[in-house]
């Protein structure tokens, strides 16, 4: 769990005319950190701008949250899904009506250009509705027995209290996929944002507030990985850890979770690809990977940084991607003519500029446009890297093979079909994958033989919704998903009933 390189800070130290500071959500209160500590969020596209200061908590805080959903996991699992659900409702209703509100604040301090996060506050809407929905829906099953007079059927049961860590990628959508389905299975929680982005999950929290959620149910403490987040996956009370983030970090949740007998559930990188075959639609196809490569400056698990070119036609996509790429307007993303946003802090600033010197150096790729940090006026206060292509890229070269989390994409030439799958599951992830291609023959068979949980087809690798599952294989998580009803099957536990009316003894499996 890496540490921005954010200045901690004491509440002495800050002058009266300071950003606002704001406070961890225990118990149904706010509370300063135990050890009063705060750290300073910043605008990555004016690092002048501090957005606000948040607690830097610890042990402690954790050791306090996670007491106080104990507490109140007892009185939340009886309290029937149906009314559950009416809360999370509610939360959709406020989220409705402060859209516009959260999204400029999450721009502000996450990066991204504010359509994208007006679709990220949306998804929180729509998974909210969704779960609310399903509150009627947490379905068991009946079936016959092998016996007679006997009666058998499932139900779900609530897991307990849930230790949920969040990337700042999707500052409010991701925590929309863990909080709501948590608690309407019965459980309570504890979440730990990334340090980046704790204003976002900040107004989430504070939607459950107004709506009326029972104290306890879901707690928020902020802080950095190793001080509050390594306590929250090792905290005994916790029964299960849903982390989102690097595959890196995740293997070490998985570990500690196992050890200590925990449901864990991950979902981590991507190094996802666009197949792009000799009868697509140019257009079409150039359009999603502009959008799959550089939406959100790249940093998307979904992000299209491969993009698998049939020699046929590789000239021409390649001309027409680096044309429309030189074309994006890069900027702050309150910026209404920005399409393309900062890098969201100083490590992912070092670590993409890192990864387009190995692509120039080490792989010997072609660099056809982009690969400079961008410092001119304004924009020098920011972390802004300008969209990045690279052509004649070896598929097992280091760009093609490692997860760069910024606006990097590499082209990569392909013979025919069948060269195109084996480069694309050449990796170690498998979370995202597309095909442009007009014949529906080709079609099915990318979707049958890419190796990734989602697959898409003359659309990009980005555009999951919500009442559909969403996770990969290999690298890219541990077999869980999230979102969809799927979701459900992480945070619930099966019962199957037995009910024996025959008066008498009966054994299952044994005949006298």
């Amino acid at each position: 769990m890496s540490t921005p390189a954010k200045k901690t800070v004491t509440n002495a130290r800050k002058k009266a005319t300071a950003p606002p500071t704001y406070a961890n959500y225990i118990q149904g209160a706010w509370v300063a950190s135990k050890n009063g500590e705060v750290f300073a969020n910043h605008n990555p596209a004016d690092t002048r701008d501090i957005v606000g200061y948040f607690p830097h908590s610890t042990a402690e805080d954790i050791e306090a949250a996670v007491a106080a959903a104990a507490e109140a996991y007892p009185r939340w699992r009886l309290v029937p899904p149906p009314k559950r659900a009416e809360y999370i409702f509610r939360v959709g209703e406020i989220l409705i009506r402060d859209k516009e509100a959260i999204s400029h604040d999450m721009t502000r301090e996450m990066g991204k250009v504010l359509k994208e996060t007006r679709g990220d506050t949306q998804e929180a809407i729509d998974m909210a509705y969704f779960v609310a929905g399903e509150g009627r829906r947490l379905y068991g099953q009946t079936t016959t027995s092998e016996l007679a007079n006997k009666f058998a059927m499932t139900v779900r049961d609530a897991i307990g209290v849930c230790g949920l860590i969040t990337p700042w990628n999707f500052p409010i959508a991701i925590p929309s996929w863990k909080i709501l389905p948590a608690i309407l299975c019965g459980n309570t929680v504890v979440i730990k944002p990334a340090e980046d982005t704790p204003l976002s999950v900040y107004r989430f929290v504070k939607a459950f507030e107004e709506a009326g959620l029972p104290p306890g149910v879901v707690n928020l403490v902020t802080g950095y990985g190793e001080t509050a987040g390594a306590p929250l996956v090792t905290h005994p009370t916790i029964r299960l850890v849903s982390f989102t983030g690097s595959t890196q970090v995740g293997r070490i949740i998985a570990t500690q979770a196992a050890d200590k007998g925990k449901k864990c559930s991950l979902e981590m990188g991507g190094k996802n690809a666009i197949v792009v075959m000799d009868d697509a639609n140019l257009e079409l196809a150039v359009e999603g990977a502009v959008w799959g490569a550089f939406g959100t400056a790249g940093q998307r698990c979904t992000a299209a940084s491969r993009l698998i070119v049939h020699k046929k036609v590789i000239k021409k996509f390649t001309q027409m991607l680096v044309e429309r790429t030189q074309a994006l307007r890069v900027g702050p993303g309150l910026d209404p003519a920005s399409e393309v946003g900062p890098v969201v802090n100083q490590d992912q600033l070092e670590r993409v500029l890192h990864y387009i010197d190995i692509g120039r150096t080490r792989d010997k790729a072609k660099l056809l446009c982009g690969g400079t940090r961008l410092t001119e006026g304004d924009l020098a206060h920011g972390y802004f890297i300008a969209p990045t292509v690279f052509g004649d890229v070896a598929p097992q070269s280091v760009i093609a093979q490692e997860e760069i989390f910024g606006p990097v994409t590499a082209i990569i030439p392909c013979q025919d079909f069948e060269d195109a799958i084996t480069i694309a599951n050449g990796v170690g992830y498998g979370l995202s994958a597309a095909i442009y291609t007009s014949d529906i023959n080709r079609a099915f068979q990318a979707m049958r033989d890419l190796e990734t949980g989602i697959c898409y087809v003359n659309a990009p690798t980005i555009g999951a919704e919500v009442h559909l599952p969403f996770g990969g294989i290999k690298g890219t998580g541990n077999g869980h998903r999230e979102g969809g009803v799927q979701a459900f099957e992480i945070f619930s536990e099966w019962k199957t009933l037995y009910v024996d009316f025959s008066g008498r003894l009966q054994k299952a499996q044994i005949t006298d």
